[in-house]
């Protein structure tokens, strides 16, 4: 981290010893380092921080999303997600979250052309699928696909080519949807459906999903924006579990196919890419607008969870769930309201009027409404997971290639507290 030469330090006294240590601050840091200075003896290894689940630890220096939690915003590289969302589209927010830019329209075009160009994948990812049970999880599917290209790819491995990193990258963002639709199709014992790149990055994924036996899919331009929104909404959210993850294993110089598979992994979890599934479970087990004060009143008691409110981040209203409430009136003036709606809304008027929720600044935030739009446009709940994993591998590899490209990063390997037995001696098996 570089020093901002604004003078600002922090004076700690280490009271096992008396001395009295500097710290600097930049950018409102200190860096753990400087801690290790404090040793309570010769021979002390100095002092750690203890920070689980890394709630207050910031492990890089990022210039890619930008959230204010407390205010409730949202930026790619600058840009309020709102604008991004009602006037852009996937893959130009893509290029934006790589490169720091907009295209212009030369390089856009050059973009999605490099983009259709890989959308197929191998012949052999077809047969590596068919492996799996017809009712295997496709989220599950995914995350061994993904990790299978890398030795389609041995070039994937050249981590420090830039050259290599772009083709890479274009890869993994045009297979993705392909691999994703492969997984759904399989589940359903359909044949699998070609890249279609006649049509939008989303109206292609939507064509692999559902095109039957005309001679070419057409989307509703309604549901075509709809995925977009979701997708641009779902690109990118700092320093999450799953882009962790991304990091964390990326740091070995792992191929970014290995390090994308480990971050659907995270993602697969019911409390992070999952948690849109349990909200739509969580209206089905309400069943009725009418049972809705019931149900607050076991989530206050601690009987019942409530899924779809509240964030790590966000202490206020999440801002992609404002634009995702707005999107589903649009999608269900197509497809008809989802009975699940009507319970979905008077849960949030609620929540958002009880002192309980306000106070622990429990909002609705992007999972609460994104799996009732899911829902309402024919997909099954295990396929949730899979519908975010496809916009934030853009994001993953955005972070991936700025973490490359830092001097500071090194291998992840965080220490531990030792809480285990103290040195005792080997006992034959015979003696115990």
């Amino acid at each position: 981290m570089p020093e901002t030469g604004n003078g600002d330090t922090l004076t700690v006294t280490d009271n096992r010893t008396g001395r009295t240590y500097e710290i600097p601050v930049n950018e409102g840091v200190v860096r753990a380092s400087e801690f290790r200075k404090m040793k309570a003896h010769e021979g002390d290894f100095g002092l750690m921080v203890y920070d689980p689940a890394f709630t207050n630890t910031a492990s890089c220096r990022s210039a890619i999303t930008h959230i204010d939690g407390e205010q409730g915003i949202l930026e790619y590289r600058g840009y309020p997600i709102e604008e991004l969302a009602e006037q852009s589209s996937y893959l130009e927010t893509a290029y934006l979250l790589l490169y720091g830019e907009l295209p212009t329209k030369s390089q856009m075009d050059e973009w999605t052309h490099d983009i259709k160009f890989h959308t197929y994948v191998h012949e052999n990812i077809k047969k590596f699928m068919e492996g799996f049970q017809y009712d295997a999880h496709p989220m599950g599917m995914l995350v061994g696909t993904v990790a299978a290209l890398s030795t389609f790819y041995p070039d994937a491995k050249h981590v420090a080519d830039p050259v290599s990193r772009d083709i890479q990258t274009m890869r993994l963002i045009a297979k993705m949807p392909t691999m994703a639709a492969f997984a759904y199709r399989h589940n359903r014992g359909l044949p699998y459906v070609y890249p279609d790149n006649d049509l939008s990055y989303t109206g292609n994924f939507l064509s692999m999903l559902w095109k039957m036996s005309e001679p070419q899919y057409k989307p509703a331009p309604a549901l075509e924006r709809a995925i977009e929104v979701l997708f641009i909404l779902h690109a990118d959210h700092e320093q999450n579990c799953s882009t962790n993850a991304m990091r964390s294993v990326a740091s070995s110089e792992a191929d970014p196919f290995s390090a994308t598979a480990a971050a659907a992994a995270a993602l697969y979890g019911p409390l992070h890419g999952g948690a849109n599934e349990a909200v739509i479970r969580m209206l089905g087990i309400i069943g009725d607008k009418k049972r809705v004060p019931e149900f607050v009143s076991r989530v206050k008691s601690g009987e019942d969870l409530l899924w779809g409110f509240g964030h790590r981040v966000y202490k206020s209203y999440d801002p992609r769930a404002k634009i995702i409430k707005r999107t589903a009136d649009e999608v269900f003036e197509l497809t008809g309201p989802n009975p699940l709606l009507e319970i979905a809304l008077e849960l949030e008027r609620i929540a958002l009027e009880d002192d309980y929720f306000v106070q622990r600044k429990l909002y609705p935030n992007v999972d609460f409404y994104s799996g009732i739009i899911y829902q309402a446009l024919g997909f099954p709940v295990d396929m949730f997971p899979v519908l975010f994993a496809i916009p934030r591998t853009v994001g993953w590899l955005a972070q991936w290639r700025e973490m490359l490209e830092d001097p500071e990063q090194k291998i992840a390997r965080p220490r531990q507290i030792y809480a285990g037995a103290t040195r005792r001696s080997y006992t034959p098996i015979e003696r115990r």
